[in-house]
């Protein structure tokens, strides 16, 4: 699955959570995936545990934290993507275009 296969899966809505980055469809942020994970989680109990979701949705977790640690810019270009194109799985690609090989 490519970067923004995996990045339209993440949603930031500022009317879910206050606009934090969650697992489109759900009310599970990113952060929270991540903190299961930081205090011994597997991918495998948190499916268990949120039958609705995929192993992709949990590699989205991690993409979008590795690209917002790594880009300063993308959480906010993201975020403004999605606001101005909610119903469009593409944000990542709108705001970043080629230059992030996707």
């Amino acid at each position: 699955m490519t970067d923004q296969e995996l990045l339209s899966r993440i949603s930031c809505d500022p009317k879910i959570l206050r606009g934090k980055p969650v697992i489109k469809g759900t009310r599970l942020s990113v952060d929270y995936i991540l903190n299961l994970m930081a205090h011994g989680s597997s991918i495998d109990e948190i499916l268990d545990e949120y039958g609705g979701l995929q192993r992709d949705d949990i590699r989205a977790c991690l993409l979008f934290a590795s690209k917002s640690l790594s880009d300063t810019a993308f959480r906010a270009a993201h975020e403004a993507a999605e606001q101005r194109h909610p119903a469009k799985g593409d944000a990542f690609q709108q705001a970043h275009g080629p230059e992030y090989g996707v």
